[in-house]
């Protein structure tokens, strides 16, 4: 029993990203395995989708409603949803083996994004951030980056490996953009869901899919778990806070990992789901340049 909608039955292989635009009431997000981004119109109830040549991991708005975006091949900006791409980063890593997946912005504007390394036999999995032409390396230790929010005060950033189960505390000084004083947050049991995309809402709680684990869970700044929400797909993928006044929490999921059977018991995996909840979500920041 679940107290969630399907928002968007997207059917997609992997929806990832969802990222609420308050300005236009619309949400998006991407279907990374099948290369798209989508625009989903709260209000028309018009779907968009824009198909790429390769994977797009994550992105996030700018000031003028464009875009920047993380890709296999690198970073990229464009001026709208049907705009061409324009270079920002071209990937230095080995593309074979790494992608972008997760990332967002600070509330200064500073693009993160971070890599998975599909063989997963060693720690490639790096964070960068991108700010006025320039990238950073954060943090060079995970498998798959991932679960990357900040704290309302902007203090704190967090920040998962999702096949090791576990979530990251840094200190972070938004001034300078320098994330220190890495630590575990927490650290999931095995076999029983691990920690994907996040978000943080305005009281300082981090909301985590846990990916195969079929729930998503709400976990104070101390680290105590607080909430757990069933999800009506085995492998929820991120959140985020959306809606009129900031209180639903969109969810979305994977449907390609599903197996046949699973599918019958879950036909709409795949789909974006949508959570009322009695906590507002933190507006998410746009790139600055």
């Amino acid at each position: 029993m679940t107290d969630m909608q399907c928002a968007v039955d997207a059917q997609a292989k992997l929806a990832e990203c969802p990222r609420w635009d308050e300005r236009t009431q619309t949400l998006y997000f991407v279907d990374i395995d099948s290369f798209i981004l989508y625009a989903y119109d709260t209000k028309s109830k018009n779907l968009l989708k824009r198909e790429f040549s390769e994977e797009i991991g994550c992105f996030s708005l700018d000031e003028h409603s464009g875009f920047i975006a993380a890709f296999r091949s690198g970073v990229y900006t464009f001026k709208d949803f049907t705009d061409e791409l324009k270079p920002y980063w071209l990937a230095t890593y080995d593309q074979t083996t790494t992608r972008f997946n997760d990332g967002r912005c600070d509330a200064m504007g500073r693009f993160f994004a971070g890599t998975m390394y599909a063989p997963k036999d060693a720690f490639r999995g790096a964070l960068h951030q991108f700010s006025h032409g320039k990238e950073t390396l954060i943090d060079q230790a995970a498998w798959t980056s991932n679960g990357l929010a900040f704290s309302p005060d902007n203090k704190t950033m967090y920040y998962s490996d999702t096949p090791n189960h576990i979530v990251y505390q840094f200190d972070y000084d938004l001034k300078t953009g320098a994330a220190t004083n890495k630590r575990i947050f927490i650290e999931f049991p095995r076999g029983n869901g691990r920690p994907d995309g996040a978000a943080v809402d305005s009281e300082g709680n981090y909301w985590s899919a846990l990916y195969q684990g079929q729930r998503i869970v709400k976990i104070s700044p101390e680290g105590e778990i607080l909430e757990e929400h069933p999800v009506p797909a085995i492998y929820p993928t991120m959140v985020a806070f959306g809606g009129p006044e900031m209180k639903t929490l969109f969810v979305s999921t994977c449907r390609g990992a599903h197996t046949k059977e699973e599918l019958e018991q879950f036909p709409q995996a795949g789909g974006i789901f949508a959570l009322e909840t009695n906590v507002k979500g933190q507006i998410e920041p746009r790139f600055a340049g």
